[in-house]
């Protein structure tokens, strides 16, 4: 039988990155319930000055850092995260790609799923969404 949690004090925060696809979609770059963060999927595109960088390396930096920045304003960090979903275009992108993440999350050991797509947003060719919970990890 399925018995409800208590949610009175569980609210959600929002945060905004400033990308147009937020508000093309209506959705944001991060909604926290509680102790998860939930960081929608996040391409390689830095969302102030519109620069898209043209290896999938790069772009996955890129990506991680406005997810850093997402999880530093939900009071939390790449420490706590616990799950990464990679969006590739191709194959060849998993080995530059899985070197990027291993050293900026892999001290975490999150659990990881990676998946050859086409990408909704042209000339991208990395996608990345976290999950995470506020105060699980030890920063490095």
């Amino acid at each position: 039988m399925y018995k409800a949690m208590n949610q009175e004090n569980i609210k959600r925060t929002h945060i905004y990155s400033g990308s147009t696809f937020e508000e093309l979609a209506g959705y944001s770059r991060a909604l926290v319930v509680g102790d998860h963060v939930y960081v929608s999927g996040t391409v390689g595109i830095n969302f102030q000055s519109g620069e898209l960088p043209e290896k999938a390396s790069d772009q996955a930096e890129q990506a991680l850092d406005t997810i850093e920045q997402a999880l530093e304003q939900a009071n939390s960090g790449m420490h706590d995260v616990v799950r990464a979903r990679v969006f590739l275009t191709s194959p060849e992108h998993v080995p530059s790609v899985s070197a990027v993440l291993k050293r900026r999350i892999g001290f975490t050991r999150p659990a990881n799923t990676t998946v050859c797509t086409a990408l909704a947003v042209p000339d991208c060719l990395v996608e990345i969404e976290v999950e995470a919970r506020i105060g699980s990890g030890t920063p490095r």
